[in-house]
This record gives C-alpha cells, sequence and structure tokens, in this order.
C-alpha cells in the first residue's frame, strides 16, 4: 500500500508541474536557484538587427543579491555584485566602475534572478512565444523611467535558456546559457573584486544615473 501511496503522490507531483503556468515556471526556478553556475554566450545588436558584437564568458548566482559576470572573450571584463554595489571592470582600459544600487535594481538582468526582486510589483508579465519546449516570458517594466523597453526571459522545461534585453536607444543584447549546474554552495571570493595595481577607480555613481 506504502508503493501505491507514494506513487499516486509522485503522479500528482507531476501533473502539478505540468499544468504550471511559464510565470509560475519562472518563479519555481528563481526559488530554487540559490546558487547557480554557467557558461554564456552574448550577442549585441544594433537598431537594424545587425551583429555588433558577440562575447563569452562565465556566470556565477548565489542568492540574495550576488552575481558574477566574468565575459573572457573577446575583450576581458568583469561584473560583480555583492552588498548593494555593482563593480565594472574593464581589463583593457584598467578601469573599475563602482556603482550603488538604488530603485532602478530591477533594471539589472542578473537580478531578476537573484531573488531580490518582486517581479510582479516591477514587471507586467505575459507569455511571449512557445516553441517546443522553450518559453519566452516578457517582462515590461511598471516604471517608465526603466532603462530598458523589456526583458524576455527563455525557461527550457524548468530551467533557464536564455534572457533578451532592448533597450530605450535601439539597442538588443541576447544572452543564452549553457551547461548550468546549480550546486550546493559557491566560494565566496568569487563575489570579491580587488582592483589590479594601477586600476583607475571610479566610485558613487547610482544605476538610476545611466
Amino acid at each position: 500500500m506504502s508503493k501505491i501511496i507514494a506513487l499516486s503522490m509522485l503522479l500528482m507531483s507531476a501533473m502539478a508541474h505540468a499544468d504550471s503556468t511559464p510565470v509560475e515556471k519562472l518563479e519555481a526556478f528563481i526559488a530554487r536557484a540559490k546558487n547557480l553556475q554557467a557558461e554564456f554566450t552574448q550577442t549585441s545588436l544594433d537598431e537594424a538587427g545587425k551583429v555588433i558584437q558577440t562575447s563569452h564568458g562565465d556566470f556565477y548566482l548565489q542568492q540574495p543579491g550576488k552575481f558574477r559576470w566574468n565575459y573572457n572573450q573577446p575583450y576581458a571584463q568583469q561584473i560583480v555584485s555583492k552588498d548593494g554595489k555593482v563593480w565594472f571592470y574593464d581589463a583593457d582600459l584598467e578601469q573599475l566602475i563602482i556603482k550603488k544600487i538604488d530603485q532602478s535594481i530591477g533594471d539589472t538582468p542578473a537580478l531578476l534572478l537573484s531573488g531580490s526582486v518582486d517581479l510582479n510589483e516591477k514587471y507586467s508579465i505575459s507569455t511571449q512565444s512557445e516553441a517546443g519546449d522553450i518559453v519566452w516570458l516578457k517582462l515590461s517594466p511598471k516604471n517608465s523611467e526603466s532603462s530598458f523597453k523589456y526583458i524576455l526571459v527563455g525557461l527550457k522545461g524548468d530551467m533557464l535558456y536564455g534572457m533578451e534585453l532592448s533597450d530605450n536607444f535601439g539597442q538588443l543584447t541576447q544572452i543564452i546559457f549553457s551547461n548550468i549546474t546549480m550546486p550546493k554552495s559557491l566560494a565566496p571570493d568569487i563575489f570579491e573584486f580587488i582592483a589590479p595595481e594601477g586600476t583607475d577607480v571610479f566610485e558613487g555613481y547610482r544605476l538610476s544615473e545611466d
């Protein structure tokens, strides 16, 4: 009898998951993504749809509010967020910009996944498209002063697939993730940043000033 009960519970759980709406699947993914690491390919396009640049790198996320983008190709850049600040480092320019995160926190794409943002409060969410096992959700900012027109979040099954961002200058940024894992923990120093000697440091800006 216990096996029958266990099987029934498993089937009920599977059916409930199958009946989940895309928004519920996104919320469920965010709830699970306490620690996440992945590789990514980022493509930037201009207003005419022409590719401006394609970048590759590694992405790390830890809830709440910590993330790191390591851009390895074609240029070495790093973006690190922790304790209400974001570090933007450009190795070629030997320049570091440190910004405080204020009410524009929802405009920082990685923070959409970090558990620091109430999605329903900041965005109108709708299903953009579905193709096979990939569904795209469109997040339209409720704040008219947002720096983005919209953000698309793609889910493949119950896992993150990609993001697409359209800014107010007509530029489109597409990010596709691969080799995603959710380890039990991530090393604390992943979310630390120490500027190399000789780096020009600019601090005190707020993200909303962009």
